[in-house]
């Protein structure tokens, strides 16, 4: 489940959300959490693993750190975007996330996040200009990209579908605003990881390692195919599909939960 939804834009909070409250399933632990993250994190990183070399190699070199002058390039460009993107939600996660696990993930909230940015998917994919690629990216544009990341931290939004929404609205093309969410991802991960890491090794009192590696490798694995195939069919497919399919679990949602 996480492997298969972090990367498409229809909510993994959601659906690791909705698991126990569909199912008699007890809550899977910070420990799984983690572990499953860390598989996607590898997948992305993976997946783009040329790109994020060249976005380090010239995001290094454009520090001011002999020169005392900036030498920037596509690619650093680029690598400040994702850094700067990230900013807005590690600002808003410090301080609401105790607001949001408490208040937020109740399955009535994640149907009518479902329902508004699967509105909002539908008429960017619709309205957007679609002839810009990432590294046309300026410094608006990736405050709008920010701002909408930190939207996602309410459940059922999609972390995925609202950036890639926002890129859309700014004139990205689809693969383009994928790859950007996608790359956007890297931090947000890391720094989400990070977190539930800490809280974990706060309360730690041994694990299954087993089920930590298998849980893992197949976030991983099923994360890497789910944004190799996402990227290539997005052109032919678009965004209709993930609008239709949220509706429908907003609906489902408010049938059960009502």
């Amino acid at each position: 489940m996480q492997g298969l939804t972090e990367f498409l834009p229809i909510s993994s909070s959601a659906h690791l959300i909705l698991v126990p409250l569909l199912t008699e399933w007890q809550d899977q632990g910070l420990a799984f959490d983690v572990a499953v993250h860390v598989g996607t994190l590898s997948a992305v990183v993976f997946y783009f693993r040329h790109q994020l070399a060249d976005m380090a190699v010239d995001w290094f070199a454009s520090l001011p750190l002999k020169t005392g002058k900036q030498q920037h390039t596509d690619s650093s460009r680029l690598a400040w975007a994702v850094l700067f993107g990230t900013i807005p939600v590690g600002i808003c996660g410090l301080l609401f996330k105790d607001f949001i696990q408490e208040s937020l993930r109740g399955a009535l909230v994640i149907a009518a996040t479902q329902f508004i940015f699967a509105g909002y998917l539908w008429w960017a994919d619709a309205k957007g200009k679609r002839n810009r690629n990432e590294y046309s990216i300026r410094w608006k544009d990736v405050l709008i990209i920010g701002v909408a990341q930190a939207i996602a931290l309410i459940p059922g939004t999609s972390r995925s579908g609202i950036t890639i929404s926002a890129a859309l609205m700014i004139g990205l093309t689809r693969e383009a605003a994928a790859r950007f969410s996608f790359l956007l991802s890297i931090p947000v991960i890391v720094l989400a990881g990070g977190l539930e890491t800490l809280n974990y090794m706060s309360v730690a009192k041994g694990g299954d390692f087993s089920s930590l590696i298998t849980g893992a490798i197949i976030s991983g694995v099923s994360a890497y195919f789910c944004i190799h195939y996402f990227i290539k069919l997005l052109d032919k497919i678009g965004m209709l599909p993930f609008v239709i399919y949220r509706f429908a679990l907003g609906a489902i949602l408010v049938i059960m939960f009502i």
